[in-house]
């Protein structure tokens, strides 16, 4: 055996069925296994690869062991003469096993090896090729040196910033995201160190190859596509603190002991630093719309008291207290309801600012009528600077959504628009995967992935790309990766890197589109499902549902638990949906592996049955409830089959 592949699976499900198509077909021009290490999954992973990859060699574990014991128990299996350690997040082409195992046959000095890396939007990834995290490199780059002075020798040795990222390079340190091991080197340095859970061990790792008279190796010649942080929430402080408690670690097996103590008191003072910019950076974000809107909607009966004395009174005829009391209090009370009602959501609506300020106004007119007469100043002043609030604010968010960097994006209803780059099969499939999914996405057309095709179906094909991105105003292509090998669709992200659009791959024969808008969103998972259960609107609605139908229910007990078998259960069934554990209504116990995850029901579409049916039957009917998810199908269910309540 030349290649072993490692992935270790938690939880990204989606992900790992387009890594294990790209794999395989990686696979299929070296002797190679490949091994899946699911970490105690609950999104269905282990049964997605036991149905669609049966050659994938499964370790379904019972918890959460961590990225180095999950890794180390695949190595201690494997048989190949190298050892690909490879996040389930990855894209690899189609040559990359071949390139990067004849390269490492023809370096005989080379024990570790790492690739050329590219994010979800075709952009090269920094941490592709990475220096050893001495104190002083540690500290040029947890204080933001590194990136002040990114080609600098001194500052950004960390990502080795001042190396060609196109050139062969000897490095210090690989990423473990695609981390390629002779097998001799790991017999002789040891395997990934179980003291670290997550972060870290790469870098030991690296340094021991380092330390066992071996090289590690940045090689460019093939690409592959890691969609950064989607197993982790990179930007939040845990994930800081985790991280850098990871080199503390390091820094104790492998400084001297005066050294590791200065870097402990080095990685502290970057955890607490880092914890205060990412606290500040997030008040600052949630705090900015409701204090312009403040400061606006003050500065709007600063010009309109005047204005109105003048008009209707004489100037001076409100007391100060109006304008440094009262209008703060309206103010509060507006920014309140905008708040309640979703108006400072990161896509920002107009119904929803409407509402809060029209809520906020008919709270400050009932508040108005209850106090005393001698703070009751002007209910036309309020009701004028409340048409301000309605005009500014929108306004102001308008034009300020129209600078890039704003941070400010508007939810007008705006379709996205995409292509297609696909065969027309597989065109038809992706066209009606989308139309399912209730996304608001317009499918412009769709692009031949063979130049020889010119087909009325098509806009174009692949080499006309820029053109036909340029004059339908393409927001996002899709591929499918059944008709355009990873290596071209790598070739494509990286050609088209500078028109700013996003990419998505559609795996053959899945329910999911996936991709990744950004490196600034790591960890976010964009799915489009071709079940409308999935949608966060159908989410909420149901668990609304949940709720008002226990207290429907318990509130009817004394009625109808004379009627269920199961009276005890009947009243478990309600505290369970109640506190959130349970759904009134479920998937039937059939294949759940390719539906969204939803929680285990009382009742299922199978209740509406008397007698038993096939797990076939089960199967289409789980598919037609997740495809097709209505709150009526819920209400039917439960008003057909609530003597069943409490059997489960």
């Amino acid at each position: 055996m030349k290649l072993s592949v490692v992935i270790v699976n938690y939880n990204v499900k989606y992900f790992l069925e387009q890594c294990l198509h790209a794999a395989l077909k990686a696979a299929a021009k070296v002797d190679t296994e490949i091994i899946v290490v699911d970490n105690d999954s609950v999104d269905g992973s282990c049964q997605m690869v036991e149905e669609k990859f049966p050659e994938v060699q499964l370790i379904s574990n019972k918890e959460n062991l961590g990225f180095s014991k999950a890794n180390n128990q695949a190595i201690r299996i494997a048989k190949g003469e190298y050892v690909l350690l490879l996040n389930p997040d990855t894209v690899v082409e189609e040559d990359s096993f071949l390139k990067i195992v004849n390269f490492m046959d023809q370096t005989p000095d080379a024990g570790g090896l790492g690739v050329k890396m590219i994010d979800g939007k075709g952009r090269f990834l920094p941490e592709s090729k990475r220096g050893l995290p001495t104190p002083e490199v540690a500290f040029w780059k947890m204080f933001g040196f590194s990136k002040l002075f990114p080609r600098s020798k001194r500052f950004s040795r960390y990502h080795l910033g001042y190396l060609n990222n196109n050139e062969i390079h000897e490095v210090e340190v690989l990423a473990g995201a695609f981390m390629l091991l002779r097998r001799e080197t790991l017999d002789k340095v040891g395997l990934l160190d179980e003291d670290y859970f997550m972060y870290g061990e790469d870098i030991d790792l690296s340094y021991r190859i380092t330390l066992g008279g071996y090289k590690n190796y940045y090689f460019p010649e093939t690409t592959i596509i890691h969609y950064k942080g989607e197993s982790t929430k990179k930007g939040s402080i845990n994930y800081v603190k985790v991280f850098y408690n990871a080199m503390i670690i390091f820094a104790k097996k492998h400084f001297s002991k005066g050294n590791a103590r200065r870097y402990a008191i080095l990685i502290n003072l970057a955890i607490y630093f880092r914890a205060l910019l990412t606290l500040a950076g997030q008040f600052l974000r949630k705090s900015f719309l409701p204090a312009l809107d403040a400061l606006i909607i003050y500065i709007g009966f600063s010009i309109l008291l005047p204005n109105w004395e003048a008009y209707k009174f004489e100037r001076g005829y409100y007391p100060p207290e109006y304008l440094h009391v009262a209008v703060p209090i309206y103010i509060l009370i507006w920014i309140s309801c905008i708040w309640l009602n979703g108006g400072y959501r990161k896509s920002i609506e107009f119904g929803r600012i409407f509402k809060g300020l029209l809520w906020g106004t008919l709270s400050i007119l009932v508040f108005y009528s209850l106090v005393d007469e001698s703070l009751r100043y002007s209910r036309a002043l309020l009701l004028l600077g409340s048409a301000w609030a309605f005009v500014a604010l929108p306004a102001y968010r308008y034009f300020l959504s129209r600078f890039r960097g704003s941070g400010i994006e508007l939810e007008l209803g705006k379709q996205k628009r995409i292509a297609v780059v696909a065969a027309e099969a597989e065109s038809k499939r992706i066209a009606e995967l989308i139309v399912s999914s209730g996304l608001k996405i317009d499918t412009v057309g769709y692009v031949s992935p063979n130049d020889s095709v010119h087909r009325q179906f098509y806009l174009g094909h692949l080499h006309q790309l820029p053109e036909i991105i340029r004059i339908n105003k393409i927001d996002e292509l899709i591929f499918s990766s059944e008709d355009i090998p990873s290596r071209e669709i790598i070739r494509i992200m990286l050609d088209l890197n500078d028109l700013n659009i996003d990419y998505k791959i559609a795996p053959p024969s899945s329910l999911s589109i996936i991709g990744s808008n950004s490196i600034s969103t790591a960890g976010d998972l964009y799915v489009v499902h071709v079940n409308s259960i999935s949608k966060e609107s159908n989410r909420q609605n149901k668990r609304i549902l949940d709720v008002a139908l226990s207290i429907v229910l318990f509130l009817m007990a004394p009625i109808l638990v004379p009627f269920v078998p199961e009276k005890a259960g009947y009243l478990r069934s309600i505290v369970a949906v109640f506190s959130g554990r349970k759904s009134w209504v479920g998937y039937c116990s059939g294949n759940q592996s390719n539906l969204p995850g939803i929680k285990e029901g009382i009742l299922s579409p199978a209740s509406l049955f008397s007698e038993s049916i096939s797990d076939k039957k089960k199967d289409e009917l789980n598919m037609l409830y997740a495809k097709n998810y209505t709150l009526a199908n819920d209400l039917e269910i439960v008003f057909k089959a609530w003597k069943n309540i409490g059997k489960s």
